[in-house]
């Protein structure tokens, strides 16, 4: 049976091959088509009615008129209930809710997807319909460009590196300055022998940013053109014995601090794995390389993702699997790190897939699906997955990932008001770190608890915190953390009125480059209200930045604040939108501080 196709991405239309199927009428129709698309959990009819016709004299017998006018037009899909939900039957297909499903695997072909959500269509008497429509183009962008990175990854790993030029190529044409995408694209282009045009592409990224944004070539893209293997001594058997050597080796110096000494031997672990026939053992090395990379030397670009799509490669990544469990959590990890939530879902699922009767590594993954939860504002389920990985880790005897999860429990309630709870929780893990002398998790935790003393008017003890958060961030180079303690820099001087003190550690969060999105949108979130208390004119591109950056990344509560701060500036339509995205969050805090800026 053909296909149909119901295409939101792009002008939107239905394609059914060989066929010209009736397609529904008015903006109106298709407006309800894709909010009802991406709303898979259902959403309210008075809702829906609000939405998309707030001046009709009955908006809901509006929106049963286009219901009608979509039931006749798309046979294959059921619309009903309150709250509404759609339901596709096969043959038939929706592009945006394949491109943002958590089932979406490797058969997914980015190339398919092309164009804007609903592409050319505005709705001038609904302008909340259209704040709402922006956020989506925003996320579903993102989310192709991350389809278009990693499928350029995967090919590269599974050794069809014209594939990896093509699709690097697609998605450099949608973001020239994607750093990463330009070091997969060097390194395809290398493993096809054409080591010209790789220089070449090097010179142009280098130009690229010398020209437009004043900055170095990134170190990625050079490590692309020059990495070299480490070289083994040639006498050395690679076998499995001298592998786990090497593997055993590089733990204990990564435990001992000695970051470059483990790396070095967990790479020459990897070479040693690919002279065996062992594909798991290969698997294994690259995974625990990376591992090492992203949580012990910061790594969060290509060179880190794509030893991780090698191990999935090498490894069969279906049924239970430790090593492949660990690979889809790290991927997931990036993802969430790199602000694409539809992606990072995905890989998470995949993760608790391949986890199964593995609860150690069941702790891990949980922790990541809560930083997820707590980073798209879906606190209830944030709060239920720390819970449960502080569960099964302290069964586990895990003492880090109980302090990692019990300080991002407390980050949750932090942001709730829940200021009790906080301070509990991040005691605990203070105390945890301590024991386990885990000072390079120190900096986050005692910036979050000197938070927590500063929302409850403790402003000393606030102080104490922050700075040393600030201290150790620094002395690290942790831009993460730097970007954090900076922010609640600002936020302190801010509550002792000194506004030039809280303009200059804006500034200086705002000099590094955090991998970690949450915290530039945080941060950009405090520069906002800093220069709105100011009067300065950065106030609104402080606005649009974050409005741009949190849309994109499902950051749902950072919306609300981007737009409360463009409604203080004077732009009505986003002060329309206040109140209608604030509905969707359950935030008792970030409910009380509407009602104080605007009683709503």
């Amino acid at each position: 049976m053909a296909e149909t196709w119901i295409r939101l991405l792009g002008p939107p239309t239905i394609e059914s091959s060989g066929t010209t199927p009736p397609q529904p009428k008015g903006r109106k129709a298709w407006a309800v088509l894709a909010y009802l698309a991406l709303q898979p959990e259902g959403i309210s009819r008075s809702r829906t009615a609000t939405l998309l016709f707030p001046d009709a004299a009955d908006p809901l017998g509006a929106l049963r008129w286009n219901l009608s006018e979509l039931r006749r037009t798309l046979s294959g899909v059921a619309i009903s209930g309150d709250p509404l939900r759609l339901a596709f039957v096969q043959p038939w297909r929706c592009d945006a809710l394949e491109l943002v499903g958590t089932a979406n695997g490797p058969g997914l072909d980015p190339r398919r997807f092309n164009g804007q959500l609903l592409e050319g269509l505005t709705l001038a008497d609904s302008p909340v319909f259209d704040s709402w429509l922006a956020d989506q183009r925003y996320r579903l962008e993102n989310c192709v460009q991350s389809l278009l990175y990693e499928g350029a990854l995967a090919a590269l790993a599974s050794g069809t590196p014209a594939d990896a030029v093509e699709l690097a190529t697609l998605a450099l044409r949608r973001d020239p300055f994607h750093a990463d995408c330009t070091a997969v694209l060097v390194k395809a282009l290398v493993a096809l022998g054409e080591h010209r045009r790789a220089r070449d592409e090097v010179t142009k990224c280098a130009d690229l940013y010398h020209r437009e944004l004043g900055l170095p070539l990134p170190a990625e893209v050079r490590r692309a053109l020059s990495d070299s293997v480490p070289v083994a001594d040639p006498e050395l058997h690679a076998t499995v014995a001298t592998v786990r050597s090497y593997l055993d080796a590089g733990s204990a110096s990564l435990s001992a601090g000695a970051v470059d000494r483990g790396l070095d031997q967990l790479r020459l672990a990897v070479v040693l794995a690919q002279r065996t026939v062992d594909r798991h053992l290969v698997a294994e090395s690259l995974v625990t390389l990376a591992g090492a990379l992203i949580h012990q030397a910061g790594g969060r670009g290509a060179e880190v993702a794509d030893f991780l799509h090698r191990a999935l490669s090498a490894e069969a990544p279906d049924g239970v699997s430790r090593t492949a469990a660990a690979a889809f959590r790290e991927l997931g990890y990036l993802s969430v790190q790199r602000g694409v939530p539809d992606r990072a879902a995905g890989w998470l699922e995949r993760a608790m897939q391949a986890a199964r009767g593995i609860p150690d590594e069941q702790a891990r993954i949980l922790a990541i699906q809560g930083m997820l939860a707590s980073d798209t504002a879906h606190y209830g389920d944030a709060v239920t997955a720390f819970t449960e990985s502080g569960r099964l880790a302290k069964a586990a005897r895990n003492r880090r990932q109980q302090a990692f999860s019990e300080a991002l429990l407390g980050r949750v309630h932090l942001l709730r008001g829940d200021l009790e709870l906080a301070a509990a929780c991040l005691d605990r893990a203070l105390d945890w770190i301590a024991e386990e002398h885990w000072t390079a998790f120190e900096p986050f935790v005692a910036g979050v608890r000197g938070e927590t003393y500063l929302a409850a008017g403790r402003l000393e003890e606030a102080a104490a915190l922050i700075d040393r958060s600030w201290v150790m961030a620094d002395l690290a180079g942790d831009h993460c953390y730097m970007a954090l303690a900076a922010g609640a820099q600002a936020r302190l001087f801010l509550a002792h009125g000194d506004l030039a003190a809280a303009e200059h550690w804006i500034g200086r969060g705002l000099e590094p480059t955090p991998w970690y999105l949450w915290y530039t949108a945080r941060l950009l979130d405090t520069a906002a209200e800093v220069a709105i208390a100011t009067g300065s004119p950065r106030a609104g591109q402080f606005a649009d930045r974050l409005a741009a950056l949190a849309s994109r990344s499902g950051m749902r509560e950072f919306v609300v604040r981007a737009q409360s701060h463009r409604a203080v500036l004077g732009d009505e339509a986003a002060a329309q939108s206040v109140p209608w995205l604030a509905k969707e969050i359950d935030n008792p805090a970030l409910a009380a501080f509407l009602a104080r800026r605007h009683g709503v």
